[in-house]
């Protein structure tokens, strides 16, 4: 993940003028956290595990970026991620840096007292470094609401104070904003719509992932007259026997009552499974990669048809499929943009809370969409990828030289 950041970040600087200063400054994480969390596990044994966390740039303002909890959690790891932060909150031109934390731990294994016990624990280990004028984590892979609910009350104990504002996705009932389980799908359908109104593609989209953010953008999309071709888990994807248009409330109920959609192929004739390297490939005009990184590599980059892939993970395309997709003249809307609605509704989570104010529904929605829809403009250029990046890239650059204007 490192490594293919910093390749997408050179080509970006390649014949690219920037204060030298300001490359030097932003080459580096301003500054990296490591900690041995001590949990207590319901055997009565304690368990030590090793928590991360990067504030990588604050020249536009507070470190903002979530928390993980997975087993191959690393440092560089978490290092890649809160720079991708500095640079989508940069490109959607809200006034945060970036960060991300993180726990090598696998969620599968802990019970609800450990899982809590962990979140707490990383808390303590991090209240030093955090605040709402300071670092404002939030949910990333494997947390949600509730383990953030026991982060900001931990926080809140050691600090003798209430402050909502130093965590967001939060549960409304904390202080979190209206709209936030569904803001990166959001923000993503937002941004396929204005990108279909500027070049005319189709509505036919085949969707990678079926999380949070993958069952939320199929919704939309159903609802607005997309022809929905497949969707896919980690155990494959699902399309129509004969190429129909799927049925996404009967895959819902399948996929809850059976778990995963190899079972659900098993169940019904109508549907059929195919790898997810087959559903690159498929005779669609929007390709949403929504699950893992470096899932679009030059190994299949030529087999995608789509005419235009948006990335709803994190780093899902590596840069020498990049390169290719490129050639092919397919329109590549990267991930600093099209997955930018979850901190979008992060940042007027945090303007809630420290305002004491709630926004409904529909004001979050307005805002959002202004936001990422307004990150669009200007972004020319054979990739859409550079030119995110060059945007995100001088405006930190130009913060870090006012600062650093005297010398």
């Amino acid at each position: 993940m490192l490594q293919e950041t910093q390749k997408q970040i050179e080509r970006a600087y390649d014949g690219f003028s920037i204060d030298p200063v300001a490359k030097a400054i932003l080459d580096e994480p301003q500054r990296v956290i490591q900690a041995a969390i001590p949990v207590r596990m319901d055997s009565g044994k304690t368990k030590v595990f090793t928590g991360y966390r990067v504030q990588y740039n604050n020249a536009r303002g507070p470190y903002k970026g979530g928390i993980r909890f997975a087993p191959d959690v690393s440092m560089a790891e978490v290092k890649a991620l809160s720079y991708l932060m500095a640079l989508k909150c940069s490109v959607v031109d809200i006034p945060l840096g970036g960060g991300k934390g993180g726990v090598s731990v696998n969620t599968k294994e802990l019970s609800k007292d450990e899982l809590e016990r962990l979140s707490r624990g990383y808390a303590r280990a991090m209240a030093p470094f955090i605040g709402q004028d300071i670092d404002i984590p939030a949910p990333d892979m494997y947390t949600n609401g509730q383990i953030m609910a026991w982060m900001v009350d931990e926080y809140e104990t050691i600090k003798g104070k209430k402050e909502p504002g130093v965590i967001t996705g939060k549960p409304l009932a904390l202080g979190g904003s209206k709209g936030r389980d569904w803001a990166t799908a959001r923000g993503a359908f937002f941004v396929m719509e204005a990108m279909i109104a500027k070049h005319g593609f189709g509505k036919r989209i085949a969707i990678q992932g079926f999380g949070n953010a993958g069952v939320h953008l199929a919704r939309l999309c159903v609802t607005h007259g997309y022809h929905l071709k497949a969707v896919s888990d980690s155990s494959g994807a699902l399309v129509g026997q004969d190429g129909e248009d799927l049925d996404l409330t009967m895959v819902e109920q399948l996929k809850h009552e059976f778990k995963s959609f190899a079972a659900v192929a098993k169940q019904t004739r109508s549907l059929k499974l195919i790898s997810n390297s087959e559903l690159f490939g498929l005779d669609v005009d929007i390709l949403v990669p929504a699950a893992l990184e470096k899932q679009i590599t030059a190994a299949n980059a030529s087999t995608i048809k789509a005419q235009m892939i948006v990335e709803v993970a994190n780093g899902p395309t590596t840069h020498d499929a990049d390169l290719l997709l490129e050639k092919q003249g397919v329109l590549v809307v990267p991930d600093i943009i099209a997955n930018a609605g979850g901190v979008i509704v992060s940042y007027l989570e945090w303007v809630q809370n420290r305002q004491g104010l709630a926004m409904t529904a529909e004001e979050v929605d307005t805002r959002l969409k202004q936001t990422i829809t307004a990150s669009l403009e200007g972004l020319e250029g054979p990739s859409m990828r550079v030119a995110a990046l060059r945007k995100a890239i001088s405006r930190i650059a130009e913060a870090i030289c006012l600062r650093h204007a005297s010398g």
